[in-house]
């Protein structure tokens, strides 16, 4: 090897090694994330929803119809698109979704969005979207916050009940309302009978239970009564939760003079457990009022 090509490598390991040394004394340095990732975790009724998303923010910028442009196909966040997740079949404004990962595109409008629920749930962004992939398709409405700004892209599951849920997408002035719905009924109800029917003496917990979903789903309330009065045949500690729930039913099936005397009892017993502030004294009264003319 020639001096002048001795020097050449000399030269290019040399720079090498001062690269590397820069590199070595380069702080590593845990900056926040401009859209921070989030996983939403909610349980409706007997179905697990999970939603892993990013979350931007305004910071001063006209958002619908500014960066996320109006009529075209939104990522429904930051980042990887969004993904959704349900444990069970769902219905998603009247459309049946099986079990299963999807991607929750959107199409802001206006007066109209378009939510899209794409089978291709690994993807970054909305750049490889593909109508191919969408498993449905349907229209909300939005609406317009009027005296509050929401910084911060946000999805909630709000107004919650057994069966039903509402899936929120909030962010700047703009709430868009996704009507979700489980089955809950035809599972529980089975599995209800069939526990009650089986030998053996039942909880307190198991007949009180039993009997409030009976009656929170229109379902036979003579055995829904039956139940209660078994669980109060053992003068359990929720006594006066009991009551009030045997007060409810009967009220429901006409007996008022019966739903009177069980309100009034379960007030009683509600005064010696928890004292005159108690919640159920107050529901017990609305309902004693609600039945007397």
């Amino acid at each position: 090897m020639n001096s002048k090509m001795l020097g050449s490598v000399v030269a290019a390991m040399s720079g090498l090694a001062l690269v590397s040394a820069l590199h070595a004394q380069t702080p590593n340095i845990n900056f926040p994330a401009a859209s921070p990732a989030c996983t939403l975790k909610q349980r409706v009724g007997l179905t697990d929803i999970e939603v892993v998303y990013s979350r931007p923010g305004v910071k001063g910028r006209t958002i619908f119809g500014g960066i996320v442009p109006y009529g075209q196909v939104w990522r429904t966040g930051a980042n990887q698109a969004t993904k959704i997740t349900f444990s069970t079949p769902v219905n998603l404004e009247g459309t049946d979704i099986p079990a299963g990962t999807y991607a929750l595109f959107t199409i802001p409008g206006e007066q109209e969005w378009t939510i899209i629920i794409s089978t291709n749930a690994a993807q970054w962004g909305a750049f490889q979207y593909n109508e191919k992939d969408d498993f449905a398709r349907f229209k909300v409405t939005p609406v317009t916050l009027k005296d509050t700004t929401i910084e911060t892209f946000a999805i909630e599951f709000n107004h919650i009940l057994d069966e039903s849920a509402l899936l929120e997408l909030v962010w700047d002035k703009t709430v868009v309302p996704i009507h979700l719905r489980v089955e809950v009924t035809s599972k529980l109800v089975p599995q209800i009978e069939a526990a009650m029917a089986a030998p053996g003496k039942k909880s307190d917990a198991l007949y009180f239970q039993a009997a409030t979903f009976y009656f929170n789903h229109d379902q036979d309330l003579t055995k829904a009564l039956d139940w209660v009065n078994a669980g109060l045949a053992d003068n359990p500690r929720i006594a006066y939760e009991m009551l009030h729930l045997k007060a409810q039913i009967l009220a429901k099936q006409g007996d008022k003079a019966g739903a009177i005397a069980a309100a009034k009892q379960s007030s009683e017993l509600a005064i010696k457990a928890e004292g005159a502030g108690s919640s159920f004294v107050k529901m017990n009264q609305d309902l004693i009022s609600s039945l007397q003319p």
